[in-house]
């Protein structure tokens, strides 16, 4: 949680002040987006742990990391909202799209906060970060028990 919440808040404050400033950014609309867009960036938080402790699992089953790095950032980047706002890929695509964990890193918690998600959906976004979240752990959880009876330590 150290390693994604450290560098995300020495990014954010800046970005927040420079955008407050100088760009027009506004504070959410209502104390109650405020309160959904903190909650979201928690379940963005608890996300993206659950993905980067996902992603360290695999590696029990590999010679070297490049690989499963090099493609977790392009999935990441590509279907979260970060390179890409995922209101603007194809109709036919965004079933997939909003139904995948990625939305709930970067999309829903940037969507609250702009007002872009209606109060009717706000209980179901942060519910589906949650969910992701628990069956990520759940995975991992699974594939570090299967891959620590493999497990050959040298030297011991």
């Amino acid at each position: 949680l150290a390693m994604r919440t450290a560098p995300t808040i020495v990014r954010a404050v800046p970005m927040f002040i420079i955008a407050g400033l100088f760009f027009g950014m506004r504070a959410p609309a209502s104390y109650a987006s405020f309160a959904a867009w903190a909650l979201s960036i928690l379940g963005a938080v608890f996300l993206s742990a659950a993905f980067t402790t996902l992603f360290t699992i695999f590696l029990l089953w590999t010679i070297s990391g490049d690989g499963i790095y090099r493609l977790s950032f392009v999935f990441v980047y590509m279907f979260s909202g970060m390179l890409i706002p995922l209101p603007l890929y194809p109709s036919w695509m965004q079933g997939i799209i909003n139904f995948m964990p990625f939305r709930g890193l970067f999309d829903t918690p940037s969507r609250l906060y702009i007002g872009h998600i209606p109060p009717q959906e706000v209980f179901s976004v942060l519910i589906q970060q949650i969910v992701w979240t628990l069956l990520i752990i759940i995975l991992g959880r699974f594939l570090l028990s299967r891959a620590t009876k493999r497990l050959v330590a040298q030297g011991g």
